[in-house]
């Protein structure tokens, strides 16, 4: 947190690194970011040849999750990130005189980096674990140490939910069971860490649908103008665009959704990664959601196969409870076709030992063959 402070009063962003990255890993981000410096862990300030200067009011470069390509550097400003601070806390109700941050997910991420910047910009008093412990943070809300934390649904799964006054959980689909403490997230490292809670937007974000004409965003596409957006990328890319109604800022978020008749958004998943079978569309987050309630699924992540008289075939990659006794498919089938549809319903099932994720917890499903 000093470290932040210092950078941002000699007037530069910060663009946090992850240390746990492999160096070639590391290269590619630096190559994307294009820093004019870097500061190692005892603080020492190294130039380098080549960097982008920032503009004035400039605060972070965050580097994108860089699953389906190659990262790239998210421009976000002091401004965005105290509207997303405050946004936030209201919503949640936060008092810095009662309540306490805990920070165990990577800085390197927005999820992790804005439940500090939440804590400096509120006041509100914040604990950093250097890597997630489960048991470590358990304990840290039954003492009352902290009440407050961000969690993505790998971690959430590990800990004791009651421990804490609330949970904000992001990063992937969550599971079907929540305690009630939970709130669910949606955002993205473009809108400055999550912008809607519980399906309900935050004070000043407003939603849309993409119309797919004008360039106004793709055809049930998830819009978002908000004033925590970022400013652009760190190439110089703006990628707002207009919304249904006309007027520009609007974010194409690149994930399908609904907006509900009581204002709710519903997110059926990335546009990328719909699987059409048989000329149905299937949306592998809302498969996996029901995968999860079988008894004999530890994880489960749902993708495609070519299939030659499909076109494309629903498969489901599963993690079991009890690898001596695996779920069928016969039971997947029925469980996914009674609760969606029978196009839903894979038509392949491939037990493994993990799921390939992100460090952030995301499903990488490019990786799933």
């Amino acid at each position: 947190m000093d470290a932040l402070s210092r950078v941002w009063d000699a007037g530069d962003a910060v663009a946090p690194l992850d240390r746990r990255l492999p160096p070639r890993a590391v290269r590619s981000q630096l190559s994307a970011l294009r820093p004019t410096a870097v500061l190692d862990e005892s603080g020492d300030r190294r130039p380098l040849p080549g960097g982008l200067p920032v503009q004035t009011g400039d605060a972070l470069v965050m580097t994108t999750s860089g699953t389906t390509g190659d990262p790239r550097g998210v421009v976000l400003t002091h401004d965005a990130i105290a509207a997303s601070a405050r946004a936030s806390s209201a919503r949640l109700e936060v008092d810095p005189a009662r309540h306490r941050w805990l920070c165990c997910l990577p800085l390197a991420h927005i999820g992790g980096l804005s439940v500090v910047l939440r804590a400096l910009v509120t006041n509100t008093p914040v604990t950093l674990h250097d890597t997630f412990d489960a048991d470590a943070v358990s304990a840290s809300g039954r003492r009352g140490d902290t009440t407050h934390v961000s969690l993505v649904a790998t971690a959430l799964a590990r800990v004791d939910p009651s421990a804490f006054v609330c949970i904000l959980l992001g990063g992937a689909a969550p599971p079907a069971e929540l305690a009630a403490n939970v709130v669910t997230t949606y955002g993205m490292t473009e809108t400055g860490s999550g912008v809607v809670y519980d399906g309900v937007a935050l004070d000043g974000v407003e939603l849309a649908i993409g119309t797919g004409e004008d360039g106004r965003g793709a055809s049930g596409e998830i819009l978002v103008r908000a004033p925590m957006l970022l400013r652009a990328y760190r190439d110089g890319v703006d990628p707002r665009v207009a919304g249904p109604d006309g007027a520009g800022g609007w974010l194409p978020t690149g994930d399908a959704g609904q907006l509900l008749a009581d204002g709710r958004l519903r997110v059926e998943g990335r546009i990328a990664e719909v699987v059409v079978t048989g000329g149905e569309k299937v949306w592998p987050a809302a498969v996996e959601q029901v995968l999860a309630e079988h008894r004999g699924v530890r994880e489960v992540a749902v993708w495609r196969r070519p299939d030659a008289e499909w076109g494309e075939r629903v498969v489901a990659w599963v993690v079991p409870a009890d690898p001596a006794d695996p779920p069928s498919l016969e039971s997947l089938r029925r469980l996914a076709g009674d609760e969606l549809s029978p196009w839903s319903a894979p038509k392949e099932l491939v037990l493994v030992d993990r799921l390939p994720r992100t460090d952030s917890g995301k499903l990488r499903r490019s990786a799933l063959r």
